[in-house]
């Protein structure tokens, strides 16, 4: 079972061509880091754990090219592992894929890797199989064509949903997959966007107290940040759950590598929607 790119021509170009033609707009834009993935040799060292936004590729893409770039720069690694938001509703408080085996986009399909999933599912019980998690969510599927954009070679994902974002919850799912995947090739991705519908100076405002609890690799503290100023982040259990996993993993430093708002992209900054790119590396 396959599921189609439900996103293909909304969120991101549904021709192959032109898809490609925005992504690198993107790499190129004066809100990315105005760079191509190179196809010099890679790094050979532990590869970060990303935090990439999931707009719509014209608001957000340039954000999200600066994480996708610094990916760009290492060995690819085997399977990826996305942490998204359940914006619908649908499905479990954590769920993965159940018999859909490989996701659609225009760029071709992307493999799951169910073996690995079954390591994650066993590993706890309050993460389930469970199809309608991903059926219509789209901040996974946004990940997608970049990947396949920077990667040399096919790769596997697992997805993982998150309806239920509360702090213990979270903290749970990144020490459940430091363990499952302790000997496993992988990295981590959250997927998430900062505040909506604020100015853009009050959500630039609100958004560098979030970006500084998350630069210091402080979980809690980002959660309380979040709930005391109401920021209206949609991933923040996503953010977490890479974070505690991170630190689990030996990559215990983080760095902002951009942040930029749908104002900045559309130059209408009355009600914006926040946008970061960070990574989670280990120290050398």
């Amino acid at each position: 079972m396959i599921r189609p790119a439900h996103y293909a021509g909304s969120f991101y170009k549904r021709n192959a061509d032109k898809l490609v033609e925005s992504i690198e707009e993107s790499f190129m834009s004066s809100l990315g880091p105005q760079a191509l993935p190179s196809e010099e040799s890679k790094i050979d060292e532990t590869i970060p754990f990303l935090l990439v936004p999931h707009a719509g590729y014209m608001y957000s893409g340039p954000v999200a090219a600066w994480s996708y770039l610094e990916l760009s720069k290492y060995k690819q690694p085997g399977t990826i592992i996305i942490f998204g938001p359940n914006h619908t509703g649908m499905g479990a408080e954590i769920g993965v894929p159940d018999k859909v085996e490989a996701w659609e986009t225009p760029l071709g399909n992307v493999q799951i890797n169910n073996e690995l999933i079954d390591k994650i599912v066993e590993s706890s019980g309050k993460i389930s199989r469970n199809d309608n998690s991903h059926a219509r969510e789209h901040s996974i599927e946004v990940q997608l064509p970049f990947l396949q954009y920077v990667m040399q070679e096919k790769f596997q994902f697992v997805p993982i949903s998150l309806l239920n974002q509360s702090l213990d919850s979270s903290i749970m799912l990144g020490e459940v997959i430091s363990k499952a995947c302790s000997e496993e090739d992988v990295i981590v991705i959250a997927s998430s966007d900062f505040t909506h519908f604020m100015t853009h100076e009050e959500a630039t405002k609100q958004d560098k107290q979030v970006l500084d609890a998350i630069e210091k690799m402080e979980t809690k503290e980002m959660y309380d940040i979040k709930y005391r100023l109401n920021v209206s982040m949609c991933g923040h259990g996503p953010i977490a759950a890479t974070m505690e996993a991170a630190k689990k993993m030996g990559r215990t430093k983080a760095e902002i590598l951009k942040y930029a708002t749908s104002g900045d992209a559309s130059g209408d900054k009355r009600q914006v929607v926040g946008y970061g790119a960070a990574k989670f590396y280990a120290e050398k």
